[in-house]
C-alpha cells in the first residue's frame, strides 16, 4: 500500500525543513539529532508507578540500568535494548517505549545502557546486554521480579541485540520466555529487495544501514558471527517464542521477516506482523503515528500471554 498518510506527512516535513540524514552528520551531531527527533515524535510520556536507576558491573565497566515498575508485587520482567544502530541511542531514547510497555504488559521493564560503537565495537554491546539479562535473573528477588518469567526485546539494533542474547542464553542454559523483535537487523551484508529499494533520503534507508554497520563492526568478517547476524546462525531451535514486528517501507523488512521464517522452520512459535504503510522507526512515534499505539498494544498482548503461560 502507499506510505501511510501520517508517515508521509512526517517525511514531507523533513523534506521541507531540509533535514540532513544522520549519516551525513558528525557522530556527536547525529546522536543529538536522533534524541531530538525521537522526543519530537514520542508524544506525552506515560506515568509509571516507579522508575529507578541502577548501575551494575559489566564486562567492560559499569552498565547503567533504568527500571520501570508499573505496580506492586512480584512481576514478570522484560529486559529492553534501545535502537540506534549500535551507534546512537541511549536509555533516554527508549524511555517512552519502556514506560508504555511496562504499563500495557503489566511487567517490570529494565532498560540497558550498553556500550556504543564506534568507541566500543562488536561484540561489546552483546556482552553488555547478555550480562545485564543474566544480572536481572540472578537479582530477581532484589528487583521484585519473577526469575522464571524473563523476556528480552528491542527495536532495530536493539532487536538485533535481543536476538543475539537469546543465542547466548541458550548456550548458557538460561531460560527466557519470549523475545520481542521490532524491525530487527538480522544479517550483515543482506541483499534483499527491501534494502535495495530503500533510497529515500528523508526516511531510514540503505545508506543508513551501511553507516551503522560500518560503525559497529571492527571488520567485515565480524558480520559472519551469528551474534552480529542472527540469520547466519545455522540452528535456531530451542529459542524462546518470538514476536516480530516489521514495517513495509523499511530496508530491514525482508531480513526481519526471513528471521521469523527461520525461527518457525526451527520449531519456534512466532507471531509476525508487517505494518503496511509504515517506515522504520514508527514504533516510537506515539505522538504522530496512530499505528505506533496499535503495534505497542499488540506487543504488550503477546508479552502478557507469554508471561501468563509461564506463570507458576
Amino acid at each position: 500500500m502507499p506510505l501511510d498518510s501520517q508517515v508521509l506527512r512526517h517525511r514531507e516535513l523533513r523534506a521541507e525543513n531540509g533535514v540532513v540524514p544522520l549519516y551525513e552528520l558528525s557522530l556527536a551531531e547525529a546522536r543529538a539529532e536522533d534524541l531530538k527527533s525521537i522526543r519530537d515524535n514520542e508524544g506525552a510520556r506515560e506515568v509509571v508507578a516507579e522508575v529507578g536507576e541502577r548501575e551494575i558491573a559489566g564486562p567492560g565497566g559499569a552498565i547503567r540500568l533504568r527500571v520501570y515498575r508499573p505496580g506492586a508485587g512480584v512481576l514478570p520482567v522484560l529486559v529492553y535494548f534501545f535502537g540506534g544502530g549500535w551507534t546512537l541511542g541511549t536509555i533516554e531514547t527508549a524511555d517512552a517505549i519502556c514506560r508504555r510497555l511496562a504499563n500495557a504488559a503489566g511487567c517490570v521493564v529494565v532498560s540497558v545502557g550498553y556500550r556504543l560503537a564506534p568507541e566500543h565495537r562488536f561484540p561489546a554491546a552483546v556482552h553488555d546486554c547478555a550480562a545485564a539479562t543474566a544480572w536481572v535473573g540472578e537479582h530477581a528477588g532484589e528487583l521484585g521480579v519473577d526469575a522464571g518469567r524473563v523476556a528480552v526485546g528491542g527495536d532495530s539494533a536493539g532487536g538485533n541485540l535481543a536476538a543475539a542474547v537469546t543465542l547466548v542464553a541458550r548456550e548458557r542454559g538460561v531460560g527466557l520466555v519470549h523475545q520481542l523483535l521490532v524491525y530487527p537487523n538480522t544479517e550483515y551484508g543482506a541483499d534483499t529487495a527491501s534494502l535495495r529499494e530503500s533510497t529515500d533520503r528523508y526516511l531510514f534507508n540503505r545508506d543508513s544501514v551501511a553507516w551503522y554497520w560500518g560503525h559497529y563492526l571492527a571488520s567485515p568478517e565480524d558480520g559472519e558471527n551469528p551474534l552480529a547476524s542472527p540469520l547466519k546462525e545455522p540452528d535456531l531451535s530451542g529459542l524462546p517464542p518470538a514476536t516480530v514486528i516489521t514495517a513495509e517501507y523499511d530496508p530491514l523488512r525482508d531480513e526481519g521477516e526471513r528471521y521469523a521464517e527461520r525461527l518457525r522452520e526451527a520449531g519456534v512459535a512466532v507471531d509476525l506482523t508487517r505494518y503496511d504503510g509504515m517506515a522504520h522507526g514508527f514504533f516510537a512515534m506515539f505522538g504522530t503515528v496512530d499505528a505506533a499505539g496499535h503495534a505497542m498494544r499488540a506487543a504488550a498482548d503477546r508479552l502478557r500471554a507469554a508471561f501468563a503461560a509461564d506463570a507458576g
